[in-house]
C-alpha cells in the first residue's frame, strides 16, 4: 500500500508542476474548432486502490480513448485498453480488456465530470466479467494533458473461475489527448 501512496504523491506533484508551468502559456490554441466539435485520441495510464472490504488490493492499466466533442461543453467517449487487478494475499491477478462508452461534460472552464459503462473481456480462460461502470472528475489543459480521479466498479459473472460478485477501485488517471 505504501507504493501506491508514493505513486499517487508523485502523480499529484507532476500535475501541480505541470499546472504551474502552463499558466504562462495562455496564447496556446484550443483543441476544439469554433463550433466546439472535434475528434481527439487520448492515451492514458491509471493506478487505483480498493476499499478495505474488497477482495482486491490494487489495480493498474492503460487505455486508448476516442473523444468526440459534440459541443464546447459535452463530449462522448469510447475507450479500450488493459487492466490488471491484484488479489489481496494471493499471487492471482485478474486481467481484462475494458471496452467502455461514456459522456464527458465540462462544467467549469476545463474541469470536467465523466461517466461511462461497458464490459471487460477477460484474458484468462474461464474468467468472465459482465459489467463495468465509472464516474469521476478531472481537468484537461489546452495542450492536451489530462488528470482525473474516478471510481470504477466491476460486476463479475458468477460462472467465472475467478469469482468476485462486485467490487470497485478508486483510481487516478493521467492522460494526453491528441487532436485529429
Amino acid at each position: 500500500m505504501k507504493t501506491i501512496t508514493k505513486i499517487f504523491a508523485v502523480a499529484s506533484a507532476l500535475a501541480i508542476f505541470t499546472t504551474t508551468n502552463l499558466k504562462a502559456q495562455t496564447s496556446m490554441t484550443s483543441m476544439t474548432t469554433d463550433n466546439g466539435m472535434a475528434f481527439k485520441v487520448g492515451l492514458g495510464a491509471q493506478i487505483g486502490t480498493f476499499p478495505d472490504k474488497s477482495e482486491m488490493d490494487y489495480g493498474y492499466g492503460a487505455d486508448l480513448r476516442l473523444q468526440y466533442d459534440l459541443t464546447k461543453n459535452v463530449a462522448i467517449t469510447a475507450s479500450g485498453g488493459y487492466t490488471k487487478l491484484k488479489w489481496k494475499g494471493s499471487p492471482l491477478n485478474f486481467e481484462f480488456i475494458p471496452l467502455m462508452g461514456g459522456v464527458k461534460a465540462f462544467v467549469v472552464d476545463r474541469m470536467f465530470v465523466t461517466g461511462g459503462a461497458g464490459t471487460g473481456l477477460a484474458l484468462k480462460d474461464g474468467a468472465n466479467m459482465n459489467f463495468i461502470y465509472t464516474g469521476g472528475l478531472g481537468y484537461e489543459w489546452t495542450n492536451g494533458l489530462e488528470v482525473g480521479a474516478k471510481y470504477e466498479g466491476y460486476v463479475n459473472n458468477s460462472a467465472s473461475d475467478l469469482y468476485f460478485m462486485k467490487t470497485g477501485q478508486f483510481a487516478l488517471r493521467l492522460g494526453y489527448n491528441f487532436k485529429l
